[in-house]
């Protein structure tokens, strides 16, 4: 375990209690937030869904999530039936409404049973002294409060994702949404520009906001789940956001108006390995809920430098099985190298399965994966583009890896990424909701070898250096992670 610098070693070892949305893109970021806390001395007691505890044992062994003292793993009930499938992601509408509506008085019996813990300990486990809740878990919070334990946020989307998020009540007061009938998503009205809230661009349409926008019903649960959630992260005493401040400067200023005091640690994965010790036992804890696979990198060695499209519609992402062939064959016909990560449950309703035509044409030059592990596929120097799905973990990692990007947004705030990425930041270039096997072709070719693809790489590398120098010891990432134990958790 890391050692607390020397003005704490009078203090009693602080123990937080950490908890995330259960979906991998969230419990991901607050674990490695959850690594630098043990590092700096302190008991970690991170707290999954019983559902994603399993997949953990099963993807990570009972052996790893058990072998460093002082940072264990503990479950609570989601109130959800038990699934039949035991490796898909739950369903996000039914999860956001259980969690908001039934965990608190479980996540509250939990702190009071770790609490007991430690007085049967005889000193030998710390009690409960702070907890950090997944912004969109708000109700930790709310426990947090009502037995007197410090409390804290992490929000583990983009600030452009917040902004976007928190003014669902202002599109709803000023009768933006929910849309008046279906027809709206297809008239032009998704075209309205939204041009009122702070630190945001003027042009900012209204189908760049997070998608649960596009919905006809006052009553719809992720609208609302949102509202609820971006208003609960006021019972937190700061919050931390997985960004670096020269990516995100007008959006932070924006949001430190609205928040309790805001904390930049990112990027987490570069924060995590700058600043921890490689031969420290912390590091070789794994997220993952899927088995990751190995052989995807072997069979990068082999490639020659910037030759290879990656693509990863991240752990959410449903498509059908006519996107997926359009997908298949505009990969095959770029004539590039690929390597595929596709998940069995990536197709609606039925397995992922691609024509034998599209094996033998693409024979030699593509590999498709199940999960691979992702951070170390986009570092390797033989991936020359990511074509992603523009969840905010993936979007970070090909920033820190200095690749560029082509977006397929799928749902939630992925196409306020997108936005930002091909508009503010220049970084990628999107895909038409309705994919074409032709444009998917071109605008990977685009991005590999065009002008613009060019002038993308010049500008991901240039933030890719922000990002690095970010997150240094002594930088700014690892510097704000202090002040947020010293000035909040301690």
């Amino acid at each position: 375990m890391g050692s607390l610098p020397p003005t704490e070693k009078q203090r009693p070892q602080p123990h937080a209690v950490m908890i995330p949305y259960p979906a991998q893109g969230h419990v991901t970021p607050l674990l490695k937030l959850g690594k630098l806390l043990h590092a700096r001395g302190f008991h970690v007691t991170f707290v999954n869904n019983e559902y994603n505890h399993r997949r953990l044992l099963r993807s990570q062994g009972a052996e790893m999530l058990n072998s460093v003292p002082g940072f264990r793993f503990e479950a609570i009930a989601d109130g959800l039936p038990p699934s039949d499938n035991e490796d898909a992601t739950q369903d996000i509408t039914s999860l956001c409404y259980s969690t908001m509506t039934t965990c608190f008085p479980r996540f509250k019996e939990l702190i009071l049973r770790l609490n007991k813990d430690a007085e049967d300990s005889g000193g030998a486990l710390p009690p409960v002294t702070c907890v950090i809740g997944d912004s969109v878990m708000s109700f930790a919070l709310g426990v947090a409060r009502e037995l007197g334990i410090r409390c804290a946020t992490l929000w583990t989307a983009s600030a452009c994702g917040f902004m976007a998020y928190y003014h669902y009540k202002d599109l709803a007061q000023r009768g933006l949404v929910p849309l008046k009938d279906e027809q709206q998503l297809s008239n032009g009205y998704l075209d309205t520009t939204i041009d009122w809230i702070p630190g945001v661009p003027k042009d900012l349409r209204l189908r760049d906001f997070p998608s649960f926008v596009r919905t006809t019903d006052p009553n719809d649960i992720m609208f609302n789940f949102f509202i609820h959630e971006t208003a609960g992260m006021s019972q937190a005493s700061a919050v931390v956001i997985n960004t670096f401040d020269e990516l995100d400067a007008p959006l932070l200023d924006a949001m430190s108006k609205l928040l309790p005091k805001v904390y930049t640690v990112g990027p987490l994965q570069l924060t995590v390995r700058n600043n921890i010790p490689e031969e420290s036992p912390i590091v070789s804890i794994g997220s993952n809920l899927w088995k990751e696979q190995d052989a995807p990198l072997r069979w990068l060695d082999s490639r020659p430098a910037g030759s290879v499209v990656y693509v990863n519609f991240g752990s959410i992402t449903v498509m059908s099985k006519e996107h997926l062939l359009e997908f298949a064959w505009g990969l095959a016909n770029t004539g590039y190298s690929f390597l595929w990560n596709v998940r069995p449950d990536l197709v609606k309703g039925d397995e992922a399965a691609l024509p034998p035509e599209f094996f033998k044409l693409t024979e030699g030059r593509s590999m498709l994966s199940t999960w691979c592990p992702q951070e170390k596929v986009l570092e390797h120097e033989a991936v020359g583009v990511f074509l992603t799905h523009s969840g905010w973990n993936s979007t970070l990692e090909s920033i820190s890896a200095g690749v560029p990007m082509v977006c397929w947004p799928f749902f939630a705030e992925q196409q306020t990424n997108c936005r930002y990425k091909c508009t503010e930041w220049g970084i990628g270039m999107e895909i038409d909701d309705n994919v074409r096997r032709v444009e998917v072709e071109a605008l990977i070719r685009e991005a590999m070898e065009g002008q613009k693809g060019q002038e993308m790489k010049r500008r991901v590398l240039d933030l890719k250096k922000s990002a690095v120098a970010s997150a240094q010891p002594g930088g700014r990432s690892m510097s704000n992670v202090d002040k947020f134990i010293e000035e909040v958790l301690l």
